[in-house]
């Protein structure tokens, strides 16, 4: 086994939750979800936060929670879509286990993300187009890419099962 650790980064709406639980559950191990337990210790949603804290406050406690994940084992983390874009949480996940990127083209996250305000980063379309480009070069360098548009969940778990094994 490759590490002791998986941490999935992406877009929003690359399916990095429904990914985590059922990598974990195949490897027998826990997962976590970064928003989730944002929302659990500030009793709010994402979009709550953002809307009456503002973005740099969510960050501040996104890089918090993610830094509680360091050193467990076992373990799948489900990052948010900008998680991975901060370049010190990006050199914290890449230490301490690996990164796997879950590459969607952009025609597929417009089906997959509402413009609903359930995620406030994807309410303007065209600046939810600006924000995907300008995150890619972070998410590039995850430490393994795995094009997530078109496989099923199952063929996804099987493709990293296998990178990991390998």
């Amino acid at each position: 086994m490759k590490a002791a650790k998986v941490y999935l980064v992406g877009f929003m709406g690359a399916g990095k939750t429904t990914v985590a639980r059922a990598l974990a559950r195949r490897l027998d191990w826990n997962s976590a979800d970064i928003d989730e337990l944002i929302e659990a210790r500030e009793r709010e949603t994402v979009a709550a936060l953002f809307s009456k804290r503002g973005e740099s406050y969510f960050r501040a406690v996104e890089r918090a929670v993610l830094m509680d994940q360091m050193g467990r084992r076992d373990l799948v983390v489900a990052t948010g879509g900008g998680t991975f874009v901060d370049p010190l949480n990006r050199a914290a996940i890449n230490r301490d286990g690996v990164s796997v990127w879950l590459d969607v083209p952009f025609e597929r996250l417009i089906d997959r993300v509402p413009a609903d305000g359930r995620r406030p980063l994807a309410a303007d379309r065209a600046e939810f187009e600006r924000l995907y480009a300008a995150r890619r070069p972070a998410y590039e360098q995850a430490h393994y890419r795995v094009e997530s548009g078109r496989a099923g969940v199952e063929a996804v778990v099987e493709q990293l099962v296998d990178w990991l094994e390998a």
